[in-house]
């Protein structure tokens, strides 16, 4: 399925759905490598001013996917950059490419982010990290591995609970190409990888999430809420999939008031 056809596909959940994940972004202010893979890079937004500046690391989605990179999350950075934050748009190896899928695509994860580390003029004191849809999966995990001091984790309609992700069979049941396998074939990888499996996480989260998700359910992220002690549940009333990304949705202000309080 090509980039087009499954934003075409998924149109009747928001009204942005169409041409987000087509739409040219801003560009970026550098594009910095922290690996030797073409895919190990982020792009970096800062705000105007000095310095130093508040950090949101944030993690694109596409369903783990090589056909989905992180341009179509430039708009949503962007923003976080004029709204004064600056913003680390972190690639990684996918399913599909050399290398991605389980573990490579969680340790490029981890690595982009503690990259982060070695960029200047950042105030590492105050780190948040946020991610859509498989981004927001990845987000909770890089959290949960307490690899940096954040002040916060966001997910965006998150694929917080990869054993149901498998049983939903979402996206044609791609869990099981990430990890190589299904909850009964590879339970390890299940344990160390889905979000669910990782509480308590001990950074608090802000789980954000449409009720009008068709891609990604909504009941997902109540449930992961409630089993977590640490979480706030902040539902989007009439809200599909990609208003969570897209500055120019109605959702927007409250995505925004989330991952920069």
């Amino acid at each position: 399925m090509t980039r087009r056809t499954f934003a075409a596909a998924l149109s009747a959940t928001c009204a942005f759905s169409q041409d987000i994940l087509d739409l040219e972004p801003p560009k970026a202010d550098a594009r910095i490598p922290y690996g030797n893979d073409p895919n190990q890079f982020g792009d970096l937004r800062l705000p105007s001013g000095k310095g130093p500046h508040p950090l949101v690391i944030f993690i694109h989605g596409g369903y783990w996917r090589a056909e989905y990179d992180l341009a179509h999350t430039g708009h949503l950075c962007a923003a976080l950059a004029r709204a004064g934050f600056a913003a680390w748009n972190l690639e990684y190896r996918r399913v599909g490419q050399q290398g991605g899928g389980w573990p490579g695509t969680m340790d490029d994860v981890r690595n982009g982010a503690l990259h982060a580390q070695k960029l200047t003029n950042l105030d590492m004191a105050r780190v948040v990290v946020s991610g859509h849809s498989a981004g927001g999966h990845l987000a909770l995990w890089l959290a949960a591995q307490k690899a940096l001091p954040l002040r916060a984790v966001i997910p965006l309609a998150a694929v917080s609970d990869l054993k149901l992700a498998w049983t939903l069979r979402l996206s044609g049941g791609i869990v099981a190409e990430l990890l190589g396998g299904t909850p009964e074939q590879v339970p390890d990888r299940y344990a160390k990888t889905s979000p669910k499996e990782l509480l308590p996480i001990s950074v608090p989260q802000r789980v954000l999430h449409g009720e009008a998700d068709r891609v990604v359910p909504f009941e997902m992220s109540q449930q992961f809420a409630r089993a977590s002690h640490n979480a706030t549940l902040v539902p989007i009333k009439g809200a599909g999939h990609f208003e969570l990304i897209d500055p120019r949705s109605t959702a927007w202000p409250t995505v925004l008031h989330n991952i920069t309080l």
